[in-house]
């Protein structure tokens, strides 16, 4: 089905993450990252018109040198995202990368920070993922192998940090457990008791982040589908209403057959958590997904591809609803949806954001409309017959 969807240019703004506060506040991170490149790395909040316009309300300046917001999530309220330091601080070993900003009366403020990556200069890690919980109570905030779960939006430390022998792509939380995609398993971790949410002085912070923590349990590991040397998991999504629906996009990786490559594929994959077994799984493009989402009403996913395109996908089917060609010239690199299910919008390295419109026939499942036209054909069939029968016996 066609969907209705405008380009808006942000010129010398490299978007990297996005996330929607309300049904048409959204906010937007990017920039030119810890380059010298000139360019100034912001958190931008827009208003999306029903129209699919976009109107500049606010931006907040990091201060120079920091990079970019890289991951980005929202309670409705304030925004956390992924910021490292500048160099200067990195240099001393420090890192205030977890960054928590407000909104009120329409503009952008930093309220705290804490740094939860070890800073390491020779290879700068950086917060690739954010993720709140359903109840908006705990943040999981991860480097590439660094996973930490804090209280929100206090940012105090909610059990020991840990490092994973995996790559981490991905978390997404249940009501009791955090399930983290790493590009070999999907690791479930048990939350940890939580203790007051007060928050603490600076020197009470540093205390508390220590063995006096409780442990961040793993209690099962799943592997994925086919091995790690076939595909790798980069993405996955709770269902918004359905507390046993897991959704995760692995990549395959390319392999070399009398020299020539075999392409990267991307499939979708719905899980059911209470066996761990997958119960639908749908290729949806001969390149890589670079970002993925779910619509809160729990009805759509957002596909991002290397290839350009941005897809449509019924969460319930995973059928294909809609496409869009060459959304951006360079790979998308967030996809959010609006709260109210109405609006996705798509973000990509190049200067640029698109904003779809889902009208609520998009969201229905394709099935009844193939009902609907198979009655159709089978009363037309009937009608044809009804009259041939009449001129055979000539009435």
């Amino acid at each position: 089905m066609r969907v209705l969807h405008n380009n808006h240019q942000l010129p010398a703004f490299p978007v990297y993450s996005s996330a929607f506060l309300s049904e048409n506040e959204l906010v937007v991170g990017g920039g030119g990252g810890a380059t010298k490149s000139g360019i100034k790395n912001k958190l931008r909040l827009f208003n999306i018109g029903e129209d699919r316009s976009i109107e500049l309300k606010d931006e907040f300046e990091l201060a120079a040198g920091e990079d970019a917001p890289m991951s980005m999530a929202t309670d409705g309220k304030t925004i956390v995202c992924g910021v490292n330091s500048a160099e200067e601080l990195l240099a001393r070993g420090e890192n205030e990368n977890c960054r928590v900003f407000e909104v009120a009366d329409g503009k952008l403020s930093s309220v705290r920070t804490t740094g939860t990556l070890v800073v390491n200069p020779v290879d700068l890690d950086y917060q690739k993922v954010t993720v709140l919980s359903p109840d908006g109570s705990l943040l999981a905030v991860a480097g590439p192998k660094d996973l930490s779960v804090l209280l929100y939006p206090s940012l105090v430390p909610a059990a020991r940090s840990v490092k994973l022998d995996h790559e981490i792509y991905d978390a997404t939380f249940t009501q009791s457990k955090l399930i983290v995609a790493t590009t070999a398993n999907l690791q479930v971790f048990t939350l940890p008791g939580t203790p007051s949410s007060a928050s603490p002085s600076k020197k009470k912070k540093r205390r508390q982040n220590s063995t006096s923590l409780p442990l961040l349990v793993c209690e099962k590991v799943v592997d994925i589908p086919g091995g790690p040397s076939a595909s790798s998991f980069r993405a996955a999504k709770m269902h918004p209403t359905q507390d046993n629906i897991l959704y995760t996009v692995s990549n395959t990786i390319p392999t070399r057959s009398r020299g020539k490559a075999t392409p990267r594929q991307a499939y979708v994959s719905k899980w059911n958590i209470d066996t761990w077994a997958v119960e639908k799984t749908r290729k949806v493009g001969d390149r890589g997904l670079t970002c993925f989402a779910i619509s809160p009403d729990g009805k759509l996913l957002g596909c991002g591809s290397s290839d350009l395109a941005i897809g449509l996908l019924d969460a319930a089917t995973l059928s294909p609803v809609s496409t869009i060609l060459k959304a951006h010239e360079f790979p998308p690199t967030t996809l959010a949806f609006n709260t109210t299910s109405t609006f996705l919008v798509s973000g990509s390295a190049d200067n640029s954001i698109r904003v779809i419109s889902l009208p609520s026939q998009v969201k229905k499942s394709n099935w009844w409309f193939i009902v609907l036209l198979v009655l159709a054909l089978i009363i037309v069939m009937l009608a044809y017959a009804i009259q041939r029968n009449k001129s055979n016996i000539g009435w």
